[in-house]
């Protein structure tokens, strides 16, 4: 099928624990569904032999194939750091870059054109590295990143898209399954300006889930005098942890069931039941952990809790009682869901991709945004005749509005010297030690003159993909010099990118038509493996008559025996 449109550029939520892609269309963001008809696709890798799943049938096999299987690896994005799946290692841009591409080919099956260009979001909390590992796995993937932006950013665009003629000033509250953000912003005429940004890219839904499976742990220590150790235990524990964390969004108690459980070598039927009080208490140090980012960004953006006129929850943790009941106690006021929170970040995304391709909607759509971090450089200085090292000189400041760009002089400590070795960093300490490395650069080639009398201009950029580029030149030379950075953790070279694109071609992928069938294979596996007595022959009986079905390769018995597959767990996971 050909499309009238020569090309299209998509938004992508590329998210902690599920992601997402969506366009433009009749003046609206529209989310895409994946091959299920859904419109979350689980940011989860699964190798099964030779075989790699990516999306709903990768998830479900985790609890039954937890070293086979990869969640929360974009924790990890521009880390030097590997997971072994089956036979092979992945890097965290290699796992991002399958979901990438799984967005990908579901949105092409949706528009009937191919998809080259994208706007991908990234907490705004994410440093450089962070970013440039985005950047990488997308051209992993084979797109090509017009902008990347913050999820936050995104997220305001979607709502200041129906706002624009209001002024108003916002706070977006954005608890996803990995990271949490807090975004200042005001709109005024059409303008949305971001006035400041902070958060904590280690914290997230995946959090709370934990700390409750770390209280079901607690209580079988103390039942069994043993906690579960077994990697499967893990993972069914997690899991189940997962599904009560969701059910205490809307109930007041809910139950933790794991029949045939190994703990300390033998199997027990676990059944423990939670109160939402009791959960929450083990939860009040995450909640308290929100705390501090959303006051530190009102206090950047000079405004006080009584200034903010909305507040706007962004990710699915939101619905967490406990979050919305911080949320009304620190502004004093109701928060917003107008849109769906799982899905506004993408829809944001796909406005800003639609700006990108010069869409008549969204022309008179404004938006700036601020640096989340403070970055600058390792300085040294001389206190009598001692030289004081490893002191941190910020080249551009937190919450300056960006694209910026902003140049220091720096001058030679000692008579004679021919070099300035420069390392760059992000974050807010005094001493380089406590901030994040990003890269490391050398001039070479300084006058012999007597210390103090060389100066060396230091340019630092910063663009609204939150790409830092740095440029130096000698004082009183005409030549400037952009120099590449010698050393960058979790960047990849263009071959490393090159030969991972080669390599992922070389993966063979469950085909997206068959998907469907696999992903609910895996459901029942899992689901299996939970129940026990006649629950069970209900769902083994239903798996059988899949499985003949799908020998008999007939496609109208495979879609009602599936349908009916489906139908039974959904009513065992209610």
């Amino acid at each position: 099928m050909k499309s009238v449109r020569e090309k299209v550029v998509v938004g992508i939520d590329l998210g902690t624990t599920n992601s997402l892609i969506a366009t433009f269309s009749g003046g609206q963001p529209l989310v895409l569904p994946n091959a299920l008809g859904s419109r979350l696709t689980p940011s989860a890798v699964s190798v099964d032999g030779d075989e790699v799943l990516v999306g709903s049938a990768a998830y479900a096999r985790h609890a039954t194939h937890p070293n086979d299987t990869a969640l929360v690896f974009k924790r990890d994005m521009g880390a030097d750091l590997t997971r072994k799946l089956g036979r092979r290692s992945f890097s965290p841009q290699e796992l991002s870059a399958m979901v990438l591409a799984s967005l990908t080919r579901d949105a092409e099956a949706t528009l009937g054109v191919e998809v080259v260009e994208a706007v991908v979001t990234v907490p705004a909390y994410f440093g450089e590295r962070q970013r440039q590992a985005t950047r990488d796995a997308a051209a992993i993937a084979g797109l090509h990143v017009e902008r990347i932006i913050n999820e936050p950013t995104a997220a305001a665009m979607a709502y200041g898209l129906h706002e624009l003629d209001r002024e108003l000033k916002a706070v977006v509250l954005d608890l996803g399954g990995g990271t949490f953000d807090v975004t200042v912003l005001e709109i005024m005429e059409g303008v949305i300006e971001i006035q400041s940004s902070a958060g904590d890219a280690r914290l997230g839904g995946e959090d709370f889930a934990l700390a409750l499976a770390a209280l079901a742990s607690a209580q079988l220590k103390a039942k069994l005098g043993h906690a579960p150790t077994a990697d499967t235990s893990l993972a069914r524990l997690r899991e189940a942890a997962e599904r009560a964390k969701c059910r205490l969004t809307e109930d007041e108690e809910t139950d933790l069931a794991l029949p045939a459980l190994e703990v300390g070598g033998a199997a027990h039927d676990v059944a423990l039941s939670f109160s939402r009080p009791e959960v929450e208490v083990a939860w009040a140090p995450l909640i308290e952990r929100c705390r501090h980012p959303i006051l530190r960004a009102l206090s950047d953006a000079g405004a006080r809790a009584a200034d903010i006129d909305e507040v706007i929850l962004v990710g699915g943790a939101t619905r967490m009682p406990c979050f919305v009941r911080l949320a009304s106690q620190i502004f004093d006021r109701l928060p917003r869901r107008d849109l769906p929170v799982d899905e506004v970040v993408a829809m944001g995304a796909a406005v800003q991709a639609a700006l990108k391709a010069g869409d008549a909607a969204v022309e008179d759509v404004v938006v700036t945004d601020v640096a989340p971090f403070s970055m600058g450089m390792e300085t040294s200085t001389l206190l009598g005749q001692r030289e004081v090292r490893g002191l941190y000189t910020p080249i551009i400041e937190r919450g300056t509005t960006i694209p910026v760009s902003r140049v220091e002089r720096f001058f030679t400590l000692a008579s004679g010297q021919r070099r300035i070795d420069v390392k760059v960093f992000q974050g807010e300490h005094s001493l380089c030690k406590d901030n994040t490395f990003l890269g490391s650069y050398q001039v070479k080639g300084l006058p012999p003159k007597p210390a103090g009398e060389v100066g060396v201009d230091v340019r630092f950029s910063y663009d609204l993909n939150g790409i830092l580029e740095v440029e130096m030149n000698i004082a009183g030379s005409d030549k400037k010099e952009h120099l590449v950075i010698e050393e960058r953790p979790g960047k990849l070279s263009k071959k490393q990118i090159e030969r991972a694109r080669e390599a992922m071609a070389k993966l063979k992928f469950h085909p997206r038509d068959t998907l469907p069938n696999r992903t609910a294979l895996a459901r029942a596996d899992a689901l299996y493996v939970e129940l026990t007595g006649l629950a069970r022959d209900e769902l083994g009986a239903h798996l059988a008559r899949f499985r003949a079905a799908l020998e008999s390769q007939d496609s109208a018995l495979i879609d009602e025996t599936r349908a009916q597959l489906l139908a039974v767990i959904d009513a065992f996971t209610r």
